[in-house]
């Protein structure tokens, strides 16, 4: 963890310190909305994805940490048979491979679609085998108005673990050659009765995954927040969290399975702190309990949403950074447990990670 994080906002990627002097800077697409951001640990490069509405989707890489900028080809879909190839909405997030796959990369979009990169983004192809399963006829949008792929984590075990709103967990051994449905166990309140406990319908906001217990998934899902022991397979939920379990962000600490920081929203029809008070969850004993923290968070009037990328735990499990709709910026480097503003100023925020600056 380098005392940096990447911000991705609609207005620009920018670079912001939490050590010294936290100014925003932009390092790339002022004024473009930026939806998604990665830097690849293997070597550093960093990746911004931009939905530029009318002008499509563009994906970038820097290997100078934002001081140039090199157009990638984006994702495109081949066309069905006596159809026209499906159109790429956007790219709604990325994700380096394994150690072993030092090149490659994964991105998943809208219309829910995931794609392999085996060169730095330089070419892309369909996961077919995913894309091709018999269910996905009865996968919908979420929040969008078709199904997209929101949750990448591949782990050292040639696992991919794949978040889909509206389509559930789909999971992969074999380095994504096949797919096997999880999400036994997730709800899904809005669907009628006979359908709740369909797996192909669940819409889980976010995935997140212990790294040192890759078997442990916490799942941020639209109607509560839900547990997995078995990689996804199956999940518990965890009922009885105060101040609400609506919400879309989810950050595992990296190395104790059994704990997690939420950021709560009223509900689907109220995306807003409850009683205006902007608080982070955290869960040390998987669930059985919740603290609520707030010092340093606004906590009156306060209209903040964390969306599902913009919540991040660092490598040492202590540190933390969020950003909100609002264009607020936070740091946290006592576990959840107090907050700094690092700025109030930024554009809405759509991403958040901690990044290496060389």
């Amino acid at each position: 963890m380098g005392g940096f994080t990447l911000v991705a906002t609609r207005k620009g990627l920018f670079d912001v310190g939490f050590d010294g002097d936290p100014q925003p800077r932009c390092i790339g697409f002022l004024g473009d909305p930026v939806s998604s951001v990665l830097q690849n640990e293997h070597d550093g490069a960093i990746y911004a994805a931009l939905n530029l509405g009318h002008f499509g989707a563009k994906l970038h890489r820097s290997d100078d940490f934002g001081a140039t900028w090199q157009e990638l080809p984006v994702p495109a879909y081949p066309p069905a048979e006596g159809e026209d190839a499906p159109s790429l909405k956007f790219i709604w997030t990325l994700a380096r491979g394994g150690p072993e796959q030092p090149k490659r990369l994964w991105a998943g979009t809208l219309p829910g679609g995931l794609f392999r990169s085996d060169d730095r983004g330089e070419s892309w192809a369909l996961v077919e085998s995913l894309w091709n399963q018999p269910s996905r006829s009865e996968w919908f949008g979420g929040g969008y108005d078709e199904p997209g792929i929101h949750s990448i984590i591949v782990d050292d075990r040639d696992r991919i673990l794949v978040g889909i709103s509206c389509g559930g967990v789909w999971i992969s051994e074999d380095d994504g050659a096949n797919w096997v449905l999880g999400g036994k166990g997730l709800a899904a309140d809005y669907m009628p009765p006979d359908r709740k406990d369909d797996p192909r319908i669940q819409d889980p906001h976010c995935l997140a995954v212990c790294r040192d217990a890759p078997d442990v998934v916490w799942c941020q899902h639209h109607c509560g927040i839900f547990r997995s022991e078995d990689g996804g397979r199956s999940f518990v939920q965890i009922k009885d969290v105060a101040p609400s379990a609506f919400g879309f962000a989810v950050a595992a600490h990296p190395s104790d399975p059994k704990t997690a920081w939420f950021v709560p929203a009223v509900k689907d029809e109220c995306r807003v702190p409850v009683d205006g008070r902007f608080v982070v969850t955290r869960t040390g004993d998987g669930g059985a309990s919740f603290e609520s923290f707030s010092r340093g968070l606004p906590q009156e009037r306060a209209y903040d949403l964390v969306y599902r990328h913009a919540l991040a735990v660092g490598g040492d499990g202590r540190s933390l950074v969020m950003g909100s709709t609002t264009g607020a910026l936070w740091f946290s480097g006592d576990a959840g447990e107090s907050w700094s503003l690092l700025s109030a100023h930024l554009p809405p925020i759509a991403q958040v990670c901690f990044a290496d600056r060389p």
